[in-house]
């Protein structure tokens, strides 16, 4: 079952020969070489070509969010595909600074108190880190989760305490270890990503382009109006599509990324719904936090990691 679920689906390589391991990218600049060959400049170039015609499309439509959005994803491709091509070392501090991020955003939303803020903080470096360097100690994620308690025991908290641990011990997971995931997919992280960014874009047009169809505007939970049946159909023919131009299809990677872009959007605005904001901060413009722009991926990973 493993293998069946690790097996691309590639119909461009099989019925047209199409050969990505045939790009290669040869850049010399004042003594500065840059060389490389096979997939990953193949993905570098649908990432470029892509931003260039959603950049054409973005100046018609005259809409300054859009204009936002766009600029936000321009300055997103080099902070996310530099680190995870370089290796796994600089993908591991990439996802320790997320995760430092996304952690005093939570924080923030959740009014998590000084002395858990700090464990999760330590957390965020901490997981990436085991990733790189000794994978085998993510396996300890459910009793750091238990840990977490730890400050609410020590100030004898009979009153919030349960609340706090609860809290801490979720975003050590939800955050935390989630993206230190990027350092397990490493050899895909770049992929995973772009197929994420790919379903929420089109999980947005379907939202939008099915509305007029009652099937479409069913809610998927009160926590959202705005996820939708037809975002949901639009997440997976995005999907679909997507993963077929990058040679990359497969059941598991299919359902990670559908399955886990929808829950992720889900779970954060649990969260926000619960703290009475509409967004997680005001970090990205166009888009708002850094938890509102990596949502989905803090379900999309792990399911990666695991199905494909």
């Amino acid at each position: 079952m493993r293998r069946a679920l690790d097996d691309p689906v590639d119909p461009f390589a099989g019925l047209l020969g199409f050969d990505r391991s045939a790009f290669a990218l040869d850049v010399h600049v004042a003594g500065w070489h840059l060389q490389a060959q096979g997939r990953a400049v193949y993905l570098l170039v649908v990432s470029v070509l892509l931003l260039a015609v959603a950049g054409v499309l973005v100046l018609v439509s005259g809409k300054p969010e859009l204009r936002r959005r766009w600029t936000t994803w321009l300055l997103i491709l080099p902070v996310i595909g530099i680190p995870i091509w370089l290796g796994p070392g600089p993908t591991a501090a990439l996802a320790a600074l997320l995760g430092l991020q996304a952690v005093r955003e939570y924080a923030r939303l959740v009014r998590l108190p000084g002395p858990e803020t700090l464990v999760l903080l330590g957390l965020a470096v901490a997981y990436p880190l085991a990733a790189w360097l000794e994978p085998s100690l993510l396996a300890l994620a459910p009793l750091l989760a238990l840990a977490c308690a730890t400050p609410a025991l020590v100030a004898g908290d009979a009153e919030r305490g349960l609340e706090r641990a609860a809290l801490a011990g979720f975003g050590s997971v939800w955050i935390c270890w989630s993206l230190a995931m990027l350092v397990v997919v490493w050899h895909d992280a770049y992929l995973v990503c772009f197929a994420a960014a790919a379903a929420d874009v089109a999980a947005w047009a379907g939202g939008n382009g099915l509305r007029r169809f009652a099937w479409a505007r069913r809610p998927l939970s009160p926590l959202s109006p705005n996820k939708t049946v037809g975002g949901v159909a639009g997440a997976a023919v995005g999907t679909l599509l997507v993963l077929l131009v990058l040679g990359s299809l497969s059941p598991g990677l299919f359902l990670a990324v559908v399955v886990g872009g929808i829950g992720g959007d889900l779970l954060e605005s649990m969260v926000k719904r619960r703290a009475g904001v509409k967004d997680a901060g005001t970090w990205l413009p166009g888009f708002g936090g850094l938890l509102d722009r990596v949502d989905s991926l803090l379900l999309v990973l792990p399911l990666a990691a695991v199905l494909a």
